[in-house]
C-alpha cells in the first residue's frame, strides 16, 4: 500500500485518553474494540497502535479512571473489558472542557494571524 494512503496511527498530543473516555463513555469494551470505534468514528482518520492503546489503559486503570475485567469477545477468545468508573466520568467532562478551550485558542490564532 502507498505510503500516503496508509492510516495515520497518530493522534495529537494528549488526545488518546480523551478519546478512550469518550467511547467508554458509551459502555465497556475490548481494547481492539476500542481502537476500532476510535477508527471509524474518526472516518477512518485515526488508527490507534497497540503499542499505544494498552500502555495508555493501563496508566487509566492505575488512575482510576477506567475498571476491567475478563470476559470473553464475539470471536470467542478471552478479553479484558474496560469500563468508564465515576472518576473516570469526572475526567472525561475535565478533559473535554480543556479540549474545547484548547480547540477555541487555535482556532483564534488561525483566524487572526
Amino acid at each position: 500500500m502507498p505510503m500516503e494512503l496508509r492510516p495515520n496511527p497518530v493522534t495529537p498530543s494528549g488526545a488518546l485518553p480523551l478519546l478512550i473516555l469518550r467511547v467508554l463513555h458509551s459502555g465497556s469494551l475490548h481494547g481492539y474494540a476500542i481502537a476500532q470505534r476510535i477508527h471509524v468514528l474518526s472516518s477512518e482518520v485515526l488508527a490507534i497502535e497497540e503499542g499505544l492503546l494498552y500502555p495508555t489503559l493501563q496508566k487509566m486503570l492505575v488512575k482510576g479512571w477506567v475498571a476491567s475485567e475478563w470476559g470473553v469477545s464475539e470471536t470467542n477468545r478471552k478479553v479484558r473489558f474496560y469500563r468508564l468508573t465515576a472518576a473516570g466520568r469526572k475526567q472525561l467532562e475535565s478533559e473535554m472542557q480543556s479540549y474545547d478551550r484548547v480547540t477555541r485558542a487555535i482556532q483564534e490564532i488561525l483566524r487572526t494571524a
